[in-house]
């Protein structure tokens, strides 16, 4: 049967991939409710434009009179909730947006949900679902544990992203506990593909390696994520979406563990491969690596038990990081346009300079 999917954040990294995901494989519709901050782009849904599935509203998250009123309008089945501040550098210069975003409005979003809930008749009201997406983030830090973050592990999180996220993740449980609104959690490991913004570690390394500039490092570069294909997400998430048991969490990774250097290094050697480095004085992408000042509070080690998500949902990532990290430097160097659109700010009408590439 036909849902309808209400994506908040859907002109993100994340919230585009998923939106792609249901209007090509699906025969669900969508409702795109997006801010458009410096991370929204609307030009990352270019290839469904027109399709007469898909609702776009520029709503902000916290506009609970607008989210009322678009829940009123398009009656949603489904929520998936990503609309989130999410760059960890970001959040330590200045995380007041952080707090508004990622728990005010959560708030909201679980206050409107519940109305609305509530307002339903019948099947309508049984099947509605709040999924909520998190990160690995809140769980903290390994360290140099050899453990896995499973959905049992204790709360710990370490910068005020992950903060605000861990905040955002028990005001969704207890919406279910209190109200019965109900609702799912997905914790994911880091993401990595198509369409994300240039300043996270892949692309912002990509970018600079094209463009014969340093490739900064923190500290050691020994700081270990689980890597997760953007579109292997995406499908996680409408999968759990419709059929994930209620007030249940699932850890959704991509069993890929690495070390920031390493990913660099990946990263450089697959350039050499695809446009070989004629740089003066460079023979190789790999020469550009620099270490810089360590980032306050960097965790060591994230690593993501997803065995609950496959033995109960029967989910399992397509990709491997190879595959992976081969489709995205290829992406990235075949949409240059795009890329150079983030990077001056003209994707939002007006040359921004958000970037310092």
């Amino acid at each position: 049967m036909s849902k309808k999917f209400l994506i908040t954040g859907g002109a993100g990294f994340i919230g585009s991939a998923v939106i792609r995901h249901i209007l090509s494989k699906t025969n669900h519709s969508v409702v795109n409710i997006d801010k458009l901050t410096y991370a929204g782009n609307l030009n990352s849904l270019a290839s469904i434009n027109g399709n007469k599935n898909y609702f776009f509203e520029k709503i902000d998250i916290c506009d609970s009179l607008n989210i009322r009123e678009a829940f009123k309008e398009h009656q949603p089945d489904i929520i998936i909730h990503l609309a989130a501040e999410s760059h960890v550098d970001r959040s330590i210069d200045s995380s007041l947006d952080f707090m508004k975003t990622n728990i005010m409005g959560t708030h909201v979003l679980l206050e409107e949900s519940k109305k609305y809930w509530l307002s339903l008749k019948d099947n309508n009201q049984r099947f509605f679902r709040f999924h909520h997406v998190s990160t690995d983030e809140v769980y903290g830090d390994l360290g140099t544990t050899e453990g896995f973050f499973t959905e049992d592990s204790p709360y710990a999180p370490s910068s005020p992203y992950s903060a605000s996220k861990a905040s955002s993740d028990h005001l969704v449980r207890a919406w279910w506990r209190t109200f019965g609104l109900p609702t799912i959690i997905t914790n994911c490991s880091n993401n990595y593909g198509p369409y994300q913004f240039p300043e996270k570690l892949i692309p912002l390394m990509i970018q600079k390696a094209l463009e014969g500039k340093n490739l900064p490092i923190y500290g050691d570069g020994k700081q270990v994520r689980d890597w997760l294909f953007v579109e292997d997400h995406a499908a996680a998430l409408v999968y759990v979406a419709l059929n994930g048991q209620i007030g249940e969490t699932y850890n959704i990774g991509g069993n890929n563990e690495l070390q920031n250097l390493s990913v660099v290094k990946i990263l450089c050697r697959i350039l050499d491969e695809l446009i070989p480095c004629e740089i003066d004085g460079i023979k190789k992408y790999e020469d550009l690596i620099i270490h810089v000042q360590d980032r306050a509070g960097h965790d060591e080690r994230y690593a993501i038990d997803s065995s609950k998500i496959y033995s109960e949902l029967g989910w399992k990532p397509n990709e491997t990081f190879q595959s992976g990290i081969r489709k995205t430097v290829e992406w990235y160097l075949e949409n240059q346009d795009w890329c150079n659109s983030v990077k001056d700010g003209s994707y939002s009408g007006e040359r921004l300079g958000v970037l310092d590439l």
